[in-house]
């Protein structure tokens, strides 16, 4: 399996924006969250990783975002199982790939939402994630004018797959940036 400081690598080699390597980032530690909180402890390390790397083409090929990561990948010497995972998170979206294994469904749940909360972050006084509450997060969810580019769709058809419910969803996804967040 690729190592974390390669696949690292791997992703400022095609992402120059910080705002890009942020989200990989961020996802990546919401990742490693929810493999914990589910019971996958041992599996952190290739969860986080599918996190980190899972918008790797999205930045140079917005078009054919996750089409051309599987050619990327596999350059780099990256697994079929984690280039599925990867890919899966934009089933319905730019491809066919179906969400199968519980990470994936939590990854296609999370990184509409990890960018909605991101946004919301930077309208808070404190600029951080740490004081943010479930009922201000809903506010800005229910408000399609705010964070617009963000599927409030998906993020529904996330929670659904993994069988939770929306709060569930977006609470637990508040408390695992929580672990994650990086000083301003």
């Amino acid at each position: 399996m690729i190592t974390r400081d390669e696949a690292y690598e791997l992703l400022k080699k095609y992402n120059k924006d910080d705002f890009h390597l942020h989200h990989g980032r961020m996802v990546e530690g919401t990742m490693r969250y929810f493999a914990e909180k589910l019971g996958y402890a041992d599996e952190a390390d290739f969860w986080g990783i599918v996190g980190l790397l899972h918008d790797i083409d999205f930045e140079m090929w917005p078009e054919e975002h996750c089409k051309k990561a599987p050619e990327l990948l596999r350059e780099a010497g990256v697994g079929e199982d984690m280039i599925h995972a990867i890919v899966s998170h934009g089933y319905g979206l730019c491809v066919d790939v179906k969400p199968e294994h519980q990470m994936e469904k939590v990854l296609f749940a999370c990184d509409e939402l990890t960018g909605l909360i991101g946004a919301a972050v930077l309208m808070r006084p404190s600029k951080s994630v740490q004081d943010m509450e479930l009922k201000s997060l809903k506010k800005k969810f229910k408000d399609k004018r705010f964070a617009a580019g963000c599927d409030r769709e998906v993020i529904i058809q996330g929670a659904e797959m993994l069988g939770w419910d929306l709060d569930e969803l977006l609470n637990e996804t508040l408390e695992a940036m929580k672990t994650c967040e990086e000083p301003q």
